[in-house]
């Protein structure tokens, strides 16, 4: 059984057509997997294994995910009748009333859902060590952080609970754990994704959701079951030519790549780490024909993107934290909150109507500015998914919010640019530290370019497969 639990998603969804494990067979390996190793992980903070096992036994035949296990972040991603936290103490008690639409394509799809997976409160910082829950362990090093905000999903893929597990993204939030737990991560385009029924989008359409996953085909094929518009999104993305499980393993062509090992802004300092990952991805690239050189958008350098992005975040935070009192039918007070979120709540709600439009219609002009690299002739950058070397739990202190924003500000770095813009940007577990603990390499395409990005996340893990030794 621990030969097929790990196999990936594609690979067990096969092995139940072909009759050699049932779904509840899979899924009573994954609910044991959970039990052994979750103590010392932390990855699963609400268990649902009995309801899990009775669907099991009900799934019909012919859905593409038969029987596969899943998790799914406990951030977004709402199941009815479930409890939902999204990492906070404000939030218990709270029971869901509707799937979200996302959730309902997994289940259609015949993936069994074994429960939800751990947050930083809010999903509002790179490491899931939420009060309410405890710390999420990297099953590479469990005094290392396993990233955030998606980082209970991804310390659970690591450790081999499940193939796949449901993320999101709003800052960095697919791409960083991917990167700090050895996975592919791959952030959609602003609007391939709904986050309907309850709401249209995430953090000004910064935040779009998306999975975690061992492998290319496994991304490219659940992306496929939970993209598309639904009745009432506010816009969507590009159209793509085909499915993306189709580009696996499909030619790329010779692309032009730029790379990017020191951050044009000034202010982010370069690792050794981070660069010697960038340049072996950059050479790899290159001896798989593609023409590779080092370049990037000059706007990546915008001293004002951080004020701007930070502000409309901030924004978003005093209006969730609103809406959570309202949901749960009693205002939510300051004190309830996390150092973190209390400050950037306290600041999101002193700003005014008119300063939130500014600051999106600045976004309006950053996002042109930056398509333009892709307009000159680049089709893919390469740059750190993660701005710092991978780090401990503790690195953020939660008392001292100067250091712990300021560090936070460096790490997303390389990755929120892209939630402004809506492009997709894949991370790929490329590099090790001497520790060896991974370190991911983030490559981005133009707007709604999935199925190139997939195209050549697939070449690259033909020539170079993806390892996972955390599995156990």
């Amino acid at each position: 059984m621990d030969e097929i639990l790990g196999l990936d998603a594609v690979g067990q969804a096969q092995a139940v057509r072909d009759g050699r494990v049932s779904p509840r067979e899979l899924a009573e390996a994954a609910i044991a997997k959970i039990v052994k190793h979750d103590g010392e992980i932390g990855a699963v903070v609400h268990r649902r294994f009995e309801r899990a096992l009775a669907e099991a036994d009900a799934l019909p035949g012919g859905t593409p995910f038969r029987g596969v296990p899943i998790l799914l972040k406990d951030l977004g991603w709402v199941e009815k009748g479930e409890p939902y936290n999204a990492g906070s103490r404000t939030l218990d008690g709270v029971r869901i009333a509707a799937d979200a639409y996302s959730v309902a394509k997994l289940k259609a799809a015949g993936f069994v859902i074994l429960g939800r997976t751990s947050t930083p409160e809010f999903g509002t910082t790179i490491t899931t060590e939420p009060v309410a829950f405890g710390p999420t362990r990297n099953p590479y090093d469990p005094g290392y952080s396993a990233g955030g905000s998606s980082g209970g999903s991804a310390a659970a893929v690591a450790a081999g609970m499940v193939a796949v597990a449901s993320a999101s993204d709003g800052g960095g939030s697919i791409r960083i754990p991917a990167s700090l737990c050895g996975l592919v991560g791959l952030k959609p385009t602003k609007g391939r994704t709904s986050y309907g029924p309850s709401g249209g989008e995430g953090w000004s359409g910064f935040s779009v959701a998306g999975l975690v996953s061992r492998t290319v085909r496994d991304t490219a094929a659940v992306l496929d079951l939970i993209a598309g518009l639904e009745e009432g999104d506010p816009y969507t993305a590009p159209a793509l030519p085909r499915p993306l499980a189709d580009e696996v393993g499909a030619e790329p062509g010779r692309l032009r790549v730029g790379f990017v090992t020191r951050h044009p802004r000034g202010d982010v300092p370069e690792h050794e780490e981070l660069t010697a990952a960038v340049t072996a991805a950059a050479t790899l690239l290159e001896s798989l024909g593609h023409k590779v050189e080092p370049g990037h958008p000059d706007e990546l350098g915008n001293p004002d993107f951080p004020q701007h992005f930070g502000a409309l975040v901030a924004a978003n935070v005093a209006a969730e934290v609103q809406s959570v009192g309202a949901w749960r039918g009693r205002p939510v007070s300051l004190d309830e909150l996390e150092p973190r979120n209390r400050a950037m709540a306290e600041t999101g709600a002193q700003r005014t109507a008119v300063e939130h439009i500014l600051a999106v219609q600045w976004m309006d002009g950053f996002r042109r500015r930056m398509a333009a690299w892709w307009r000159s002739g680049f089709d893919v950058l390469v740059a750190p998914s993660l701005g710092v070397p991978p780090f401990p739990l503790g690195w953020l202190p939660p008392d001292d919010l100067s250091t712990g924003f300021g560090r936070t500000a460096h790490a997303v770095s390389y990755t929120s640019a892209f939630n402004a813009t809506g492009q997709p940007s894949i991370s790929l577990p490329l590099h090790r530290t001497a520790a060896g603990l991974p370190v991911g390499v983030q490559l981005v395409a133009a707007t709604g370019r999935e199925d190139l990005l997939v195209r050549l996340a697939a070449q690259i893990e033909t020539a170079r497969p993806f390892e996972h030794p955390a599995m156990r």
